[in-house]
């Protein structure tokens, strides 16, 4: 039985090259041979993904969401189970997944051996988008925060970036469908979910990554707005982070279904995972079932 284990060597503060060694050991108890790779860059970690997928019985991975972003990219739809080490700044995916943070915790999930399908969601026939895509104001933080800055402050370092530069909130138009239901609205915040967490808040409580339905959730606002509406909107986006997508509130929407499909400006920006995505509109669809993770067997998915 052979494991690789991939690590970033940037994210969570680089505490994961300081225990290089507790990994490998703990990672051998189970397996004849692991191999230990540190990745240049997000393109390295998918070709190599991509060819250890061929090569070994598992892979062992160690970074931030959008680490897992790339894992996804170069897995493809290759078959091998899947380990995950959080070490980045919200850790969003082991919010949802009940995957301990701390590298020892995280560590007993893998070895413990219990691994389980679950669903991620595919943008436009060439993406893959774990938990979130997200368009609006606020969700372009987590990729314009320098990676310093997220290694001083942590959590922090995406509140102060957004203070700095997304108090100004742009309405922006949203039309389409999500699974069966049309919709057609204006709104400063859209979030197309797979996942429980985002930057670290549980916007989506009651969501699963094995049912095979995606939320999508629109903080609205008018075209035009009035200096009321305006105000009234931070609270708005304030509420959705704190009490979720699911709170009674007249400007969130709330839409469920296995797929959805969004038409909006061509310079709309969509986040993928914490990380910048595609432009323009979207297309994402639900793939159950589509990789294999170690995860807690008494965690509920």
């Amino acid at each position: 039985m052979k494991c690789l284990f991939l690590y970033n060597p940037n994210s969570g503060r680089g505490k994961i090259a300081k225990k290089l060694n507790l990994i490998r050991s703990r990672l051998g108890q189970c397996y004849e041979c692991v191999d230990v790779v540190a990745t240049a860059s997000s393109e390295d970690l998918e070709e190599r993904v991509r060819k250890g997928a061929d090569e070994y019985d598992a892979i062992v991975f160690s970074g931030g969401d959008g680490t897992f972003n790339n894992v996804l990219q170069g897995l493809g739809d290759k078959r091998v189970r899947l380990g995950y080490l959080p070490a980045g700044t919200a850790n969003d995916v082991a919010h949802s997944l009940g995957i301990p943070r701390s590298v020892k915790g995280a560590l007993k999930v893998v070895t413990r051996g219990h691994s389980e399908r679950l669903d991620c969601m595919l943008a436009n026939k060439s993406r893959y988008v774990l938990y979130v895509a997200a368009a609006g104001s606020l969700t372009s933080v987590t990729y314009e925060t320098e990676q310093r800055t997220k290694r001083r402050f942590g959590w922090l370092a995406y509140f102060f970036r957004g203070l700095k530069n997304n108090m100004r909130l742009t309405v922006l138009p949203f039309a389409g469908e999500c699974g069966a239901q049309p919709f057609e609205m204006n709104g400063v915040l859209a979030f197309v979910l797979n996942g429980r967490s985002v930057a670290g808040f549980p916007v989506n409580r009651k969501g699963s990554m094995q049912d095979g339905l995606i939320e999508l959730a629109v903080v609205r606002q008018a075209q035009k707005p009035n200096l009321l509406r305006k105000i009234g909107v931070f609270f708005s986006i304030a509420t959705m982070m704190v009490f979720g997508i699911r709170v009674k509130k007249r400007d969130i929407e709330m839409i469920q279904g296995d797929h959805v499909r969004i038409r909006t400006a061509e310079n709309v920006v969509w986040d993928f995972d914490g990380e910048r995505g595609l432009q323009g509109d979207l297309d994402l669809e639900i793939l159950r079932g589509h990789f294999e993770l170690f995860v807690p067997s008494d965690h509920k998915r």
